[in-house]
């Protein structure tokens, strides 16, 4: 081989050299970001209906947390050329090998995942998942602009001793039927924007309040009239204090008895259909009827369909004892209760000062 050949050689394993030191890193910020979170979001989803399922059926529902993620990749490379010529002064010997050249390159890539889950348990969580939701925090999600009749159905007890639909053990009870008509009469002011909140400094404490704008539109002045009558209001006033309780003070004063994650899910968990085999093996309680207002029916807050088989179009779907328990992608009535219940089961404090999940990711050439 001559001297150019060598010469060439070396510069195409120095190229290759150079392309073998390029960083996977950066690639894989995109992908891994999108496809850990929406893992983490499917299997949330899974959990939680999964749960909504046990409560149904009289089981102990189970929370894990995913507490860490790393993800670790590498990818060593290896490239090497040798060459060597020999030179004799006159014509070389019979047979003789005047010149070599040896090549090899090698490659691995390693992709190794690890991911730690944390039970959700101890007396600090069962206390958080027992404990009333604030009013304040009610109300703030009304003013986000979630519907009042969602928010106050799923979250909301009684309003100045006006009951909602109490979901027990061994028992389910109906709600007022002046519960059902005060609902589309605080939606006709939310979706005017006429209703509105404030936190007030009174003596020291905070203090909430409810406020209503002094000039509205004549449907609007209606809806806030029915709004006093159904809770025993000072119809003539814009502003009423908000507190925790059954029942008000005094006219201007609207109690709000708010109800805790455990019981949301207690209550959500009564609307799933179950199998009629399951009943008559006395696995499960047969669903309860609705709730009747002032229209007639109330239809259910969420709709979770059971199947034998998997699911085709399915927003969620788990197993559960041979069955399907799932919500249909296009009902989105009930994504948007099952996606709002995801949200409120935030609100519990599950661990202390911990950091959130991390994703860590590694990479080695």
């Amino acid at each position: 081989m001559g001297r150019f050949s060598v010469a060439a050689l070396g510069v195409a394993g120095l190229c290759m050299a150079v392309v073998g030191c390029a960083s996977i890193g950066p690639g894989t910020v995109e992908r891994d970001r999108l496809d850990y979170s929406a893992a983490v979001g499917d299997s949330w989803k899974s959990q939680m209906l999964l749960n909504l399922v046990k409560i149904r059926y009289g089981d102990a529902p189970v929370f894990l947390d995913v507490g860490q993620i790393v993800a670790g990749y590498s990818f060593p490379r290896s490239f090497a050329a040798s060459a060597a010529v020999n030179q004799y002064d006159g014509t070389p010997a019979a047979n003789a090998i005047t010149s070599s050249v040896g090549m090899a390159a090698g490659a691995t890539f390693n992709d190794s995942p690890t991911i730690t889950y944390t039970p959700m348990s101890g007396e600090r969580f069962a206390r958080s998942l027992m404990t009333p939701i604030p009013p304040s925090v009610i109300l703030n999600i009304i003013q986000a602009g979630n519907p009042v009749e969602e928010v106050f159905r799923t979250s909301v007890q009684s309003v100045n001793g006006v009951d909602n639909r109490r979901v027990g053990r061994l028992f389910v009870r109906r709600a007022n039927p002046e519960f059902y008509a005060l609902l589309p009469n605080l939606e006709r002011l939310q979706s005017s924007g006429d209703i509105g909140m404030r936190v007030q400094q009174t003596g020291g404490e905070p203090t909430l309040q409810m406020i209503f704008r002094p000039r509205t539109a004549a449907a609007e002045e209606s809806a806030l009239r029915n709004v006093a009558r159904l809770l025993g209001l000072d119809p003539a006033a814009r502003e009423y204090r908000v507190i925790y309780g059954t029942v008000a003070g005094n006219d201007r004063e609207i109690a709000l008895l708010t109800r805790s994650i455990y019981e949301i899910l207690v209550d959500i968990a009564a609307y799933i259909s179950v199998p009629e085999a399951h009943v008559a093996e006395k696995r499960v309680r047969p669903t309860a009827e609705g709730d009747i207002g002032p229209g007639g029916a109330i239809p259910p807050l969420i709709q979770v369909a059971t199947s034998a088989q998997p699911p085709s179009d399915a927003f969620v779907a788990v197993p559960y004892q041979g069955y399907w328990f799932y919500i249909d992608n296009r009902d989105i009535p009930s994504k948007q209760v099952f996606s709002s219940i995801m949200f409120l089961f935030t609100f519990v404090e599950t661990r202390g000062h911990e950091a959130a999940p991390i994703l860590t990711i590694p990479t080695t050439r």
